[in-house]
């Protein structure tokens, strides 16, 4: 459920009232009654970061002591986080409505508390017949003195795409195919203002998309191609930035199949990236950004059935180079490398992809972080570090040397699709910078993108991971 964010003149006028301090707040100046006050005192005496609540029959009090003192970033983070622990309060107590007053001096604390509420009331119910459990919260009233309208309204268009993505991510395969894919990708188009073009598999062919097909040799179902488009009356950008998803929207692993032991379980997942690249537009799009932005999501499944390709195999790319196919899990960044050479067109000023490509990734940084690489300015670099820092949606960047293209020589093509067992994020990047001649940045997102248990305002399986990320990132180009 997405929650309303309204701006209201008083907090207390409503029974259930949340306020925000730091450790500069006196206790004294909340003008509590004095019992009310005296316990907030003495609870706070021995807490650095916590929530005192007090709760009657019909209303509650909350009092959220967050460590500004840190780095902004990392004071924001934990203003989310104490959002998240309000949800779970307000929803487990069946509470519609609640007020939120910031009493501290630091006025962003409240717009990251307010997202942190908002991200966490997220659920996907949609095969539930039974024992739903939806949550109650509908609406988070905030003080007048503590935000203002638009920052509100903004938060909540950015929290709509995020859930967007979310669904998407976790619709299983019986209904999300690449060609369904496509259409809610379309319809999404319609509701948002930005335009979407499908290309069926005859298209495909025609462009002659090797990697895509490949792939999709294995399916009885054919892979889409989807561009999108949002371009604002006066962008900022003169060349486009293209932002690039993989769309696996199923990995077998192909002919060569997935281990057993679960392996496969959270394989819907794998078109993590193409969602992001549709979250990020809806958000661009709501939020009216000056840039002008192109996106291109390739969508099949990976499947070991029908004429599936077979490791050993070479495949003629769109970019006319041959590739050696040695591991039909590595699948990602063939169908990426077709997508990637398909900008070349647009003569973008910058490129973004995002991918659950590699569990090399996944063991690298776990879902703290993900590994991001590329030729992009260093200028670049730093904005989206900045970024990743505001959303906490955080990034390392790992090196593309020259040693990791030697990797992924191949004997009897130009290069081959994997790279043995060491660094297998990087030499995956290496892959895909075979087919780039503009400025590129990949986002490996295997460890961020769906997780197995809940993490705070993430929640427990698709995160949408990358929406926030580089709709901060356009925002602030």
């Amino acid at each position: 459920m997405n929650i309303q964010l309204a701006i209201c003149k008083n907090y207390t006028l409503f029974p259930h009232q949340i306020i925000l301090i730091d450790g500069t707040t006196k206790i004294s100046s909340l003008g509590l009654a004095k019992e009310d006050a005296d316990a907030a005192q003495k609870f706070f005496d021995e807490k650095v970061n916590h929530i005192f609540q007090t709760i009657s029959s019909n209303k509650s009090l909350s009092i959220v002591k967050i460590d500004a003192s840190k780095e902004e970033f990392k004071a924001l983070e934990a203003a989310r986080k104490a959002g998240n622990a309000i949800n779970k309060f307000l929803n487990a107590k069946k509470i519609t409505e609640a007020s939120v007053f910031n009493a501290s001096r630091k006025i962003k604390l409240t717009a990251a508390f307010a997202e942190g509420v908002a991200l966490s009331n997220y659920e996907f119910l949609k095969y539930k017949t039974k024992d739903k459990k939806e949550k109650s919260l509908a609406t988070l009233h905030v003080d007048a003195k503590s935000s203002d309208k638009k920052t509100l309204e903004e938060l909540s268009k950015l929290v709509a795409a995020n859930f967007f993505s979310r669904t998407l991510i976790n619709e299983p395969l019986s209904y999300l195919t690449a060609t369904q894919l496509s259409k809610e990708i379309q319809q999404a188009g319609k509701d948002n203002g930005f335009t979407v073009t499908v290309f069926d598999k005859k298209k495909i062919e025609a462009l002659k998309m090797g990697g895509l097909l490949s792939v999709n040799k294995g399916s009885i179902d054919p892979p889409t191609f989807t561009l999108l488009e949002y371009k604002a009356y006066r962008p900022k950008n003169k060349k486009p930035i293209v932002l690039v998803g993989k769309g696996v929207v199923y990995d077998t692993g192909g002919l060569s199949l997935k281990p057993t032991g679960n392996s496969m379980d959270m394989m819907k997942c794998d078109m993590s990236g193409a969602a992001a690249v549709a979250g990020i537009f809806i958000a661009a799009a709501q939020l009216k950004l000056p840039v002008h932005i192109i996106g291109l999501i390739p969508a099949t499944d990976n499947r070991p059935g029908m004429n599936a390709y077979v490791p050993g195999d070479v495949v003629e790319m769109m970019s006319g180079m041959n590739v050696e196919m040695l591991n039909a899990d590595a699948e990602g960044r063939m169908i990426l490398a077709d997508a990637l050479h398909y900008a070349k067109q647009y003569s973008p000023e910058l490129v973004f992809d995002f991918a659950t490509l590699t569990g090399a990734a996944k063991a690298a940084t776990g879902s703290i972080g993900s590994p991001f690489m590329g030729t992009a300015s260093e200028t670049v670099k730093k904005k989206l570090v900045a970024s990743a820092n505001n959303t906490y949606e955080r990034l390392i960047e790992f090196p593309l040397w020259d040693e990791y293209g030697e990797m992924i020589k191949s004997d009897v093509a130009d290069i081959k699709n994997v790279g043995g067992s060491d660094s297998g994020s990087i030499t995956a990047g290496k892959f895909l910078e075979h087919f780039t001649d503009y400025p590129w940045m990949h986002f490996d997102i295997a460890g961020t993108a769906y997780l197995m248990h809940e993490d705070s305002y993430r929640g427990k399986y698709g995160t949408a991971v990358g929406v926030r990320l580089i709709t901060d990132f356009l925002k602030n180009y």
